[in-house]
């Protein structure tokens, strides 16, 4: 699912480069938040899937991740965007500009994360109290946050996500998996796990 005409293409492509499962690959030009919530209100009953979602940036919806979760039959494999795009909407400051600010709320799905991000440090002085809001959060305190937003939601969440850096060793995403049907979580969490060793 890609919103744009020309990565629909590309994608398209993929059946002559693999003609051997052409016919199972769909491409659907779109929101993926909207088509990935319509697919996921449909019947799940007797059905199970693995779903990638592979975001440029900051667009997949909390909401998004709860119509998935709400399923009990999809397993889900995250890229979160940690050093491209939380981080950098984080401020030293704390002083966050409304639009930045929502686009937050929408990825996270509450506006808890600000409390969690920052702390408010009050120093006494001649003149009464001075108050300095400082980002306590680091890389790992926004993906701990982030992996428990997942477990609030699914049956079963890999402890340990994996860590994709640039060539300089920062963090871009992180690759985490969470568990939607109960009685598949026991096979499927340890197989996750072992596969994001790989990836630290």
């Amino acid at each position: 699912i890609e919103r744009s005409p020309e990565r629909c293409a590309n994608l398209e492509s993929l059946k002559s480069e693999f003609p051997g499962v052409a016919n199972k690959i769909d491409v659907h030009q779109g929101d993926a938040n909207a088509r990935i919530k319509e697919l996921c209100h449909t019947d799940w009953h007797s059905k199970r899937a693995v779903l990638f979602l592979d975001p440029y940036g900051m667009q997949v919806e909390w909401k998004t991740i709860e119509a998935i979760a709400k399923t009990k039959a999809i397993d889900l494999w995250l890229l979160f965007p940690l050093g491209i795009g939380v981080n950098r909407l984080l401020t030293k400051s704390g002083d966050i500009p409304n639009s930045w600010r929502h686009r937050l709320n929408l990825l996270l799905g509450t506006e808890d994360w600000y409390d969690e991000f920052y702390k408010v440090e009050i120093t006494p002085t001649l003149f009464g109290e001075n108050k300095e809001t400082l980002i306590k959060a680091k890389m790992e305190t926004i993906g701990r946050y982030f992996n428990n937003r997942l477990k609030s939601v699914f049956v079963g969440v890999a402890e340990e996500p994996g860590v994709l850096r640039n060539s300089s060793n920062n963090p871009l995403y992180l690759l985490c998996f969470a568990v939607g049907n109960e009685r598949g979580k026991n096979i499927a969490l340890p197989i996750a796990q072992h596969l994001l060793k790989e990836v630290r």
